[in-house]
C-alpha cells in the first residue's frame, strides 16, 4: 500500500469514527491491525449501540458520510436487517456496529490481541501528527529548490604583471689581438709626437738679393 492510500485509509477511518461519536454510540475503539495477522484490512473500528435502532442509524449514517465527502462505498454491508452485529467492508477497513450484549460475547477486541487499540481521540492526535510532518518535510522540499544557488564568489582582478624591463645588450668585448694591436698603435704614435716635438725647428732660407746689373764695356 501505498503512503497515499494509507492517508486516504486514515482519514475514513477517522470520518467513519466521527459518525460514532455524533450518533453516541458506547466505547468507540480503533484497531490498528498487525500486518501480519490483518490480512487485507488495515483497522478495525468497533462501536456499540444501545438498540437496533441506534445501531442501524450509525451504519447509515456512515456509509452516506463516506460516499457523500469521499465518494467511497462499502465493498459489502452485512447484518443490518438484524441490527444486532452490522458490519461494513470497506477492504482497508472495516465497521463493527455492535449492540452493547453481542460486543461482549463475540468480543472482537480479546479475538485481536495483537492489534493496537486507539481512542478516536488518540487517533486523530497521530493523524495530525502525521500530517504535520509531511507538511513540513514537503515545505522543505519546496525551500529547497525554491533556494537559489549559492553565488560563486568573485574571482580577485588579476595583479597586472609589470612590464619585463628591457635587457640593455654590451657591446662584445674586443678580442685580445685586437686590443693590444690598438695599444701598440697609440704607443707609436705617442713616440712619434714626442720626437716631433724635440727637433729643432729648420731655419728659413735668406731671400736671395737680386743681381747686380752688369755694366756695360762701353765708356760714355
Amino acid at each position: 500500500m501505498t503512503t497515499q492510500t494509507k492517508q486516504q485509509t486514515r482519514n475514513l477511518v477517522q470520518a467513519a469514527a466521527a459518525v460514532c461519536e455524533d450518533k453516541k454510540g458506547l466505547d468507540t475503539r480503533i484497531l490498528e491491525l498487525d500486518p501480519i495477522d490483518s490480512g487485507l484490512s488495515d483497522f478495525f473500528l468497533v462501536t456499540s449501540a444501545s438498540n437496533d435502532r441506534q445501531a442501524i442509524a450509525i451504519a447509515d449514517e456512515i456509509e452516506g458520510r463516506l460516499k457523500r465527502d469521499f465518494g467511497v462505498f462499502p465493498n459489502s454491508v452485512e447484518g443490518r436487517r438484524q441490527g444486532q452485529w452490522i458490519l461494513l467492508d470497506y477492504v482497508d477497513f472495516v465497521v463493527h456496529v455492535f449492540l452493547a450484549e453481542r460486543r461482549a460475547f463475540y468480543d472482537i477486541e480479546r479475538l485481536r490481541k495483537s492489534a493496537r487499540p486507539l481512542s478516536p481521540a488518540e487517533f486523530d492526535a497521530e493523524l495530525k501528527a502525521a500530517l504535520s510532518a509531511r507538511t513540513r518535510a514537503a515545505r522543505g522540499k519546496a525551500a529547497a529548490k525554491a533556494k537559489p544557488a549559492a553565488k560563486a564568489k568573485p574571482k580577485a582582478a588579476p595583479v597586472p604583471k609589470k612590464p619585463a624591463k628591457k635587457k640593455v645588450l654590451k657591446p662584445a668585448p674586443a678580442p685580445r689581438a685586437k686590443i693590444k694591436e690598438k695599444k701598440r698603435v697609440a704607443t707609436a704614435k705617442k713616440s712619434a709626437g714626442k720626437a716631433a716635438a724635440g727637433k729643432p725647428g729648420a731655419k728659413k732660407a735668406k731671400a736671395k738679393k737680386p743681381a747686380a746689373k752688369k755694366r756695360s764695356g762701353k765708356k760714355a
